[in-house]
């Protein structure tokens, strides 16, 4: 008979999401992981399989929690679609800024670390852009339909134009401390609905 785990495995994940949020694939090591979870090296191996594994739950559960997080913004009932890219967008600058790691977005740090580029990751990963660009094409197409956002552009191209601005904007908050230079990225994007 298998003797029952003894740990709490999602909190295993979170804290393994945040350590290669942090520092990403290539630079946690084994050890590392061992630290922030509390799992002696065979447990973290038994539970997980992998270092490579326990990345892709980990990329699976940032997905589930702050990706998600983001895509509830943009389908909130009762505020406008401009109002809610606008919050969007705001709401990722505050927290960016916020956050004394500057980790910025662990999805696109996943996507520019070679970890990222193959396999499963890179299919997580895609996903995670994937929801975010059809999330905020069909907030655009409400847009346009309602008279709320000009109808001169496909609504995939200004989403992915919207999608852009907002991977940018986490790239940018992660080496600058200027509020108003990335505020002012959102307004010009804003602008040109």
């Amino acid at each position: 008979m298998a003797r029952p785990r003894e740990f709490d495995e999602q909190a295993a994940i979170d804290a393994a999401m945040t350590l290669f949020w942090e520092k990403g694939y290539e630079a946690t090591s084994t050890e590392d992981l061992c630290k922030r979870t509390g799992l002696g090296r065979g447990s973290l191996y038994n539970a997980f399989g992998s270092k490579r594994h326990l990345y892709e739950e980990a990329v699976r559960r940032y997905a589930a929690t702050w990706a998600e997080r983001q895509l509830d913004m943009l389908s909130e009932p009762g505020t406008s679609v401009r109002e809610r890219i606008r919050d969007l967008m705001l709401g990722v600058i505050e927290a960016d800024l916020a956050d004394p790691g500057r980790r910025g977005c662990l999805a696109l740090n996943a996507a520019s670390e070679q970890a990222g580029r193959t396999g499963e990751v890179t299919a997580l990963v895609r996903r995670q852009f994937d929801d975010l660009e059809q999330a905020l094409c069909h907030l655009v197409t409400v847009g346009q339909s309602t008279g709320e956002l000009s109808a001169g552009r496909p609504p995939l191209q200004v989403a992915r134009t919207l999608q852009s601005t907002y991977y940018g904007l986490r790239v940018l908050a992660k080496v600058t401390d200027d509020r108003q230079a990335l505020i002012d990225v959102v307004e010009g994007a804003l602008d040109s609905l």
